[in-house]
Formats: structure tokens, sequence, C-alpha cells
């Protein structure tokens, strides 16, 4: 019942990976708002928990190895008893106060809110903050990497909302999960995050899609901002590695949401992309296998298109996480 949770205090939830370099600013910001701080840290190595620890308001669950982000999440909200749940990442430092965020969420039929984002310049995120949910067209763009050569095409403007005002609030689809505030209440009712997004990318992309199906609004409200530098964890992955998780959530994302034909143009490109660039980095030295690193990915997708997508719910049932609390 809505009545056990604290309905007043929103609480912040930080997932680290490596942080260390971002996680003091960043919780410094979170600990002024005066919301209950949460930081799930995901097999850390380079001294993320120990600055966590120098915040005696923090809480701080660690992970004996990386759990993946949706699993850190769904950790963050079993912890805490909040109501109001702001999904915050290491790198965004909060300029303002939550209550424009709070008070947005609790407005009739609203099952998440979001912040604005902006570079270090105060300049809005455009194309990153908020876009629509992506389609078939717009995710085969991404793949074969049309948008990096032609950014200005029809479905990348649409996708990214090149025509939204970022200093307007409004009702949207997919704000970024970096500043992103959420209904206990919703995140019961869909299921919370899916674990099948392993280690990352497009968990939030399909928990939202999953509170627009049932019937919730989504409120963009630039009142409350963050400066947000972005990908600082994913930056440290070996290129070819960072490729296979976004690719391998993509078709996850695909399996969930498309028809037959939607999954199977998404995969076909997926495998057509991963075997493009299999041999280019192999010629530009980025890796010493990154034939071997692939291989798994176009097997994957060429399932999809042979036989459809398969049942990973043993998987999902199956994997643990390993933590202490601290």
């Amino acid at each position: 019942m809505l009545l056990r949770f604290d309905v007043k205090r929103p609480g912040v939830i930080v997932v680290t990976h490596n942080s260390g370099d971002v996680i003091g600013e960043c919780l410094d910001a979170a600990l002024r708002t005066g919301a209950d701080l949460l930081v799930v840290d995901n097999g850390s190595s380079d001294g993320t928990a120990e600055e966590v620890k120098r915040r005696g308001r923090a809480r701080l669950i660690v992970n004996a190895e990386n759990a993946g982000f949706a699993a850190a999440v769904n950790q963050g909200v079993r912890a805490l008893n909040n109501e109001a749940l702001l999904l915050l990442n290491p790198d965004a430092v909060l300029q303002t106060g939550l209550e424009p965020l709070t008070e947005a969420l609790f407005e009739p039929g609203v099952g998440a809110a979001a912040g604005k984002l902006a570079d270090a310049g105060g300049r809005p995120q455009k194309g990153f903050a908020v876009r629509r949910f992506p389609t078939p067209a717009a995710l085969v763009f991404e793949t074969l990497g049309l948008n990096r050569f032609w950014p200005g095409n029809p479905v990348n403007r649409r996708y990214r909302c090149f025509d939204l005002d970022l200093d307007a609030p409004a009702d949207v689809e997919q704000p970024a999960g970096a500043l992103l505030m959420f209904r206990r209440e919703a995140w019961v009712r869909v299921g919370g995050f899916d674990e099948r997004f392993h280690p990352l990318w497009f968990e939030d992309v399909d928990f939202l899609r999953r509170l627009h199906l049932a019937g919730y609004r989504v409120r963009y409200v630039p009142d409350t901002w963050a400066v947000h530098q972005g990908a600082h964890s994913v930056k440290k992955l070996a290129p070819e590695r960072r490729r296979v998780y976004w690719y391998g959530s993509l078709l996850e994302y695909a399996a969930k949401h498309y028809s037959p034909r939607g999954r199977a143009v998404v995969a076909l490109a997926v495998l057509l992309g991963a075997a493009l660039r299999a041999p280019w980095s192999a010629t530009q030295g980025r890796s010493v296998q990154p034939p071997a690193v692939y291989r798994p990915l176009m097997q994957r997708a060429l399932s999809y298109l042979v036989r459809g997508p398969r049942n990973q719910e043993a998987r999902a049932a199956s994997r643990t996480t390993t933590c202490s609390m601290v």
C-alpha cells in the first residue's frame, strides 16, 4: 500500500561502476536536496565505495560483481522506503532542488518525471535528454551508422526530438534515465526494470515504454536540472565490447516491442553492422580478437532472423546478485 512508504521525501538511487572520479560531486549535490540517498555499486575496483563512505548520510550497497544496471536499480528500489524514486547518473550534478520533479510526479496519471540535462556550459543536451520511442527504422539508422553521416535525416530528427523546446515542460515519451524520477507504484505495476538488458543499455527505454503501455504519463520538467558529463563508465570499455553490449540490448528491445517483421529488420541490420565492423576493427588494430568478440552477437542476430527471439526467461531468472550492505 502507498501509505507504507514516505510520500514526502524522495529517494535517490545512484548506480556506480568504477565511478570514483565523478561520484563525489554527484553525491554532494544530491545530499543538499535533503533526499534519502542510496548508492548501488556494481563491482568497482577504483575506490568508488571508499568515496561514498566519506559521506556518512549516503547508504551503500556493494555488489561483488557487475550485476548490470537494471538489476542494481531494482536493488535500490527494494532497499529504499520512498514512493518517489530518482534515478541519477554518477556523472550528473544537480543544480536545483527536486521539488519541481516531485510535484509533477504526483499529478494525475503521471508515472515518471525527468529533469533537464545540460553540458558544462549550461546548454541542454538536445538529442540525448529526451527522445521518442525508437521505431525499427530509427534503430536501423543507428545500427548502420547512417545518423552519424546524415544527422539531419527525418528519421533521426523525429527520434531525437530535435523539434522539442527543452526549456519548456511537456509530456514526453523517453527522457534519459540519467535524471529520471518514477513512482514506486508504477515500478511495481510494470514489473520493475527488466534485468535481461545486461549489463546496460535500453533498460530505461524499455521501462518507459512499459509505463506508456500501462497508461502512465511521463513529464519533462526543466525546472529541475543537472550538469551531465555523459558516458563516463562506457568510455572505459573497449570499443568492440561497448558495441556488442549495445547491439545485444538493442536486439532485446526489438524482441520485446516490435512485430516479427520489425524484429527481423533490426536483426538484419545488427548482423550486417557487426559483420562490417569486425574485420574493420581487426585492420585498425583496435582488438586482438574482434571477430571472436562479435561472433556470438552475429549468431544471436541470425537466430532472430531464422527462428525468432529465443526464450531467455530462464537466463534472467537464474542470474543472482551477490551483495553486502555497508
